[in-house]
């Protein structure tokens, strides 16, 4: 495989699996937080159980596969486009670090609180949870419009004509 082959499916594979992480997040950040937000918490806590352990190994796998194909563009790539593939990049490993030690933890607690009673003060890790719900879902979206801002011809540094070779 050419270099030029191998960067175009490095573009295609991190700009398809961030747009479907950033995706996955915004949708929960759009939709299921404010849901969460009206329906009785003994009915959040039980979906919010559910929820977790079918998005379990998707997201983990839209992360993994988001930051090692961003992270190798960036290791392929040169100059301008070198430098928004590994922002992009360590903003998806920002979102997977802010999963794996904020939201991960609280999940934890709410799969106990599904199972007993939340306790005094619950609402304050809910609300610990929303807020880094919203940094990863930013990151990975930022991440997701970096890459489209390279994917465009001329955010690069390329012309229109060397993005069509």
């Amino acid at each position: 495989m050419t270099t030029t082959a191998r960067i175009r499916l490095l573009r295609a594979l991190s700009l398809f699996s961030t747009g479907l992480l950033a995706g996955a997040f915004g949708y929960g950040a759009a939709n299921l937080v404010p849901t969460f937000d009206v329906v009785p918490v003994d009915m959040r806590l039980d979906f919010h159980t559910a929820l977790m352990a079918k998005n379990g190994i998707t997201m983990q796998t839209a992360m993994a596969v988001s930051a090692l194909s961003t992270l190798a563009l960036a290791a392929a790539e040169r100059g301008r486009a070198r430098l928004l593939a590994g922002v992009a990049g360590a903003l998806v490993v920002a979102s997977f670090l802010i999963t794996r030690f904020g939201n991960v933890p609280i999940n934890g607690c709410i799969k106990q609180w599904a199972a007993t009673a939340p306790p005094a003060g619950y609402a304050d890790v809910l609300r610990r949870w929303e807020l880094f719900n919203d940094a990863r879902t930013l990151s990975a979206a930022v991440a997701f419009g970096l890459l489209v801002l390279l994917a465009l011809p001329t955010a690069a540094g390329r012309s229109p004509q060397e993005s069509s070779a």
